[in-house]
């Protein structure tokens, strides 16, 4: 026993030597091998895939702004702070009278439960924790919702309360009829609702668990949407590791969206293989679903590309097994043939590592008319590429339902000169008068985007 643990201790010290050895590296400029337009779009150039025995890290550190200073907002456009203060601020979510809803939250406390993960796995747990806490990742989660009105409509929320406490990382946020629904980590809770009110005392009732058997949840958070009749809840429910490296046991019901019977909590997997699928969104010109979705890990600067999709009904995306359609991944064994033969491309690619998370179509008339039925997207930024990419808000463009072009920055300046991180976008949303809210959880703002003029 004593060997065995002298063993592991010895794999720990290597791994971790290697880690900042890697970091080390990882600091020193690289330069992009592919152009903007070869990264983005319906059909992205895809490299080899690279291995590495160590990933390249590449973290910004968490800094947050300096006073009087604020992201940059594109031509005519101008942002201002519309809530300050707030405790790591992660999705923004719109009631129909106005009042913006934060879900302050982070990652839930891990279950102590390793037993069936391999010493790797381990190992990158404990890694993954130091640097979430440089990332600016590692608070404890606030498990709050916010409450935010402007009552002056000035773009300013003057009033704030405690909406909902208690939860449990809370995510997804969704109003049917009088009943308010959030998806925790865990599951899905409804609570009474009436319009106007600004803080919810009644007890929650339990739709459905989202976490199955699983003692982890590495992708904690669940994004929710309901139907255009409100009678079904669609949630994003992330995997459970970057490849299946725990056991694919651990990935049952996961890297998919959920189709989730409102009133019964009955549901079926909507759509699988989707590694991350965070922001769900329906397209304002087809009533499609579509996806914000992260891909894997750990194959060099540019792969896999993080991507912008409709999602079909019973459609495979890939994950894990395939990425971008049907390009294998070989590190995934034994490999199902059949099943990745039927995996579909999503429709637009984003970059690699930008980890978008944020997504909303714009069907507002505040911000100008080239915005309007477009999608706008919130990059929370690299850790496994060099140069960074991602930190900013995006805006596509779509046409007759499809994303067409490049993406257009929409608030940019995330990024310090050095590299350091003053704030990172996440959920996105507009609010009453139609301005862009964006949820920036390093920086605890809300930032609002609107007209210049």
């Amino acid at each position: 026993m004593k060997k065995i643990l002298l063993l592991i201790l010895i794999a720990f010290l290597i791994t971790v030597a290697a880690l900042s050895i890697s970091i080390y590296i990882s600091e020193s400029p690289q330069q992009d091998t592919l152009t903007e337009a070869q990264k983005v779009g319906p059909t992205p150039t895809l490299p080899k895939p690279e291995h590495h025995l160590i990933p390249t890290v590449k973290i910004a550190k968490a800094i947050g702004w300096p006073n009087g200073m604020t992201p940059i907002a594109a031509a005519g456009l101008k942002v201002n702070a519309f809530a300050k203060g707030l405790k790591h601020p992660r999705w923004i979510y719109r009631l129909p009278n106005g009042d913006v809803l934060v879900a302050e939250s982070n990652a839930p406390a891990r279950s102590r439960s390793n037993k069936n993960l391999s010493l790797e796995s381990k190992v990158k747990r404990f890694v993954a924790k130091i640097l979430k806490r440089q990332a600016g990742a590692g608070v404890a989660s606030p498990n709050t919702i916010t409450l935010l009105r402007d009552t002056t409509g000035r773009g300013v929320a003057d009033k704030r309360t405690v909406f909902l406490e208690h939860l449990n990382s809370p995510f997804g946020m969704a109003l049917v009829g009088h009943y308010f629904y959030v998806a925790n980590a865990d599951a899905i809770i409804r609570y009474p609702y009436t319009t106007g009110e600004t803080s919810i005392k009644a007890p929650g009732v339990k739709v459905v668990d989202l976490m199955g058997k699983t003692t982890l949840n590495h992708h904690w958070t669940k994004s929710l949407v309901p139907s255009h009749d409100g009678a079904y809840l669609y949630v994003g429910i992330g995997s459970n590791s970057n490849i299946g490296e725990n056991g694919l046991d651990e990935e049952v019901g996961r890297a998919a969206i959920w189709k989730i019977n409102r009133l019964t909590g009955q549901h079926h997997i909507f759509a699988s293989g989707l590694r991350n699928p965070v922001g769900l969104a329906w397209n304002p010109q087809t009533h499609a679903l579509w996806a914000v979705v992260n891909e894997r890990d750990d194959l060099g600067n540019d792969l896999v590309p993080d991507y912008l999709t409709s999602v079909k009904e019973g459609a495979f995306y890939g994950w894990p097994y395939s990425y971008y359609g049907q390009h294998i991944d070989l590190r995934v064994q034994p490999q199902k043939p059949a099943l990745v033969a039927t995996a579909l491309s999503p429709d637009y690619a984003l970059g690699s590592h930008v980890a978008s998370l944020g997504l909303t179509f714009y069907t507002d008339h505040l911000l100008p008319k080239k915005y309007f039925e477009g999608a706008f997207i919130g990059e929370h930024g690299s850790w496994n590429r060099n140069p960074a990419t991602g930190y900013k808000v995006v805006f596509i463009k779509f046409v007759n339902g499809k994303p067409v072009g490049l993406p257009q920055n929409i608030l940019t300046g995330f990024l310090s000169p050095q590299g350091d991180a003053y704030g990172r976008p996440v959920g996105v949303t507009t609010d009453k008068k139609g301005a862009l809210l964006v949820a920036d959880d390093v920086g605890n703002i809300i930032w609002r985007v609107s007209p210049l003029k």
